[in-house]
Order: C-alpha cells, then structure tokens, then sequence
C-alpha cells in the first residue's frame, strides 16, 4: 500500500510538471500572427517552389511543437519555415502550439 501512495505522489508530480510546461494560449496568439501570413490564407500554395501550404489550424500540440523544434535545428528543410523557427525559443514554442491546436481551420480563427 505504501508503495502505491508513492507511485501516485510521483505521477501527480509528474502531471503537475508537465501541466507547467504547456504553453500559454493568449502569447501564443500574439506569436502566431506571422504564421497566418502563409497558413491562414484557405487553399494557399506557394508559388516556386510550388508546394501545398498545410493546415495548421487544430493540429495535435505535440505534433507542432516537435516540428517547430526540428525546422528551429535544421532537421526539417524548408528555408522560410527554418528561418522563422529559427528565432523561437521553447516557451515560444510552447505558446504557439497550444494557440493554434485550439483553432478550428486556420491560425487566425476562433
């Protein structure tokens, strides 16, 4: 029994640290703005080279801040989405992906 009450102390610690690290949704609105200037705009495709601009809107959490993270250390080549990674730090990261997981469609809907 004694065993159990610790294990339970460490998962609560572990889902407190965790629920610490999430991003905020307010900044991450403000952080976000620069990217509806390619993902908020319906069906955008870039010109040269021409390639589909994928809906960020509503995207799993995890899933865009791991490639926020990997396009920010070069391991996702794409030179404008490198750039912009580029000057985010982990709580900017953080911030963005919990704004636009809440979105419906695009960045800028709410």
């Amino acid at each position: 029994m004694r065993i159990q009450k610790i294990l339970l102390a460490l998962l609560l610690c572990l889902v407190s640290i965790n629920a610490l690290a999430k991003g905020d949704y307010d900044a991450g609105k403000i952080k976000a703005y620069t990217c509806t200037g390619c993902h908020g705009i319906v069906g955008y495709n870039n010109t040269y080279p021409t390639y589909h601009v994928p809906r960020i809107g509503g995207q799993n959490t995890e899933y865009l801040v791991i490639a926020l993270q990997d396009f920010r250390a070069g391991k996702r080549d794409h030179k404008t989405m490198n750039l912009q990674a580029e000057a985010l730090s982990d709580q900017d990261i953080e911030d963005i992906a919990v704004y636009l997981n809440a979105q419906t469609n695009t960045p800028g809907a709410e």
